[in-house]
């Protein structure tokens, strides 16, 4: 089975993430839908299409999951911002995309992040059943789209990967990156083990290359035989002292997400020499 074989409907295209997608996903011969709430702004590949649809819109959504086998649902307000401006795309939105999948009878590879754990220590290595401790709203209302679809498993059948990714980027730029770094490489890879996996129920899994200072442990990557190869490691010795001086953001595993509006007095003390991992 591959679930690439048929349609593959990419929310998000239009952002930074989606397009690399559309590129090295259609490089490999999937077949794209891609839809935004923004326009396109590259050439759209050969064989591909591109919609332009708000993720509100619940019958636009459905339409465009119609016939698919896996909905790639990387779409929503990326960064955090107040509220107001999260709850529609983030959470309607997600909800809409849920329910296509289950009409359509597709597979969701859901981007989560790691801003649904950002308010834990850095010291602390989690597993994928720890406590969430979003940083923000941002991370709430992915907090919100992991429950979503343990729910659509529980009561529908929708199967889904939840991926809680760290920073996708060429490489690390800075200290906070040597722990949370996700090589497109490694991606990608995860995608088409997402979509080939004969089974998953609903999966859990650390969206992060193989870096040995990684906060995050066990998942469910064996279950779609998934392993990272690429690792931050190598950068290490340069990137070590690219640390801020907001001892908030150096304290927890969210960096700057953890600071926006951060109100309590009693903050974490400041990063030493001798405390930088």
């Amino acid at each position: 089975m591959n679930l690439a074989d048929q349609p593959v409907l990419l929310t998000g295209a239009s952002g930074t993430i989606g397009r690399l997608l559309a590129r090295r996903l259609t490089a490999l011969g999937w077949t794209l839908r891609l839809t935004d709430l923004l326009p396109f702004p590259d050439e759209v590949p050969p064989g591909v299409t591109f919609r332009q649809a708000d993720l509100q819109d619940r019958e636009a959504v459905a339409a465009l999951a119609e016939g698919c086998g896996l909905i790639l649902h990387f779409g929503g307000v990326s960064v955090e911002h107040p509220f107001e401006t999260i709850a529609g795309p983030n959470l309607a939105g997600c909800f809409h995309v849920w329910e296509a999948a289950r009409m359509a009878g597709a597979r969701i590879v859901f981007a989560s992040s790691n801003h649904v754990f950002g308010f834990y220590p850095r010291d602390v290595r989690l597993d994928e059943a720890d406590p969430m401790r979003p940083d923000g709203f941002y991370g709430l209302s992915k907090a919100y789209g992991e429950l979503l679809g343990r729910l659509y498993w529980d009561k529908h059948g929708v199967e889904s990967v939840l991926v809680r990714i760290g920073s996708v980027l060429p490489e690390p730029v800075e200290a906070r990156m040597l722990s949370t770094w996700f090589s497109p490489d490694d991606l990608v890879s995860l995608l088409q083990c997402c979509a080939t996996a004969p089974a998953i129920g609903c999966a859990t899994i650390w969206g992060a290359s193989a870096n040995t200072r990684s906060f995050w442990g066990r998942d469910d990557r064996d279950r779609i035989g998934w392993a990272p190869r690429d690792s931050a490691d190598r950068w290490e010795e340069r990137l070590s002292p690219l640390v801020t001086d907001d001892p908030v953001a150096e304290h927890h595993q969210g960096g700057r997400f953890a600071s926006i509006d951060y109100s309590r007095t009693d903050k974490p003390p400041a990063v030493t020499a001798s405390r930088k991992r």
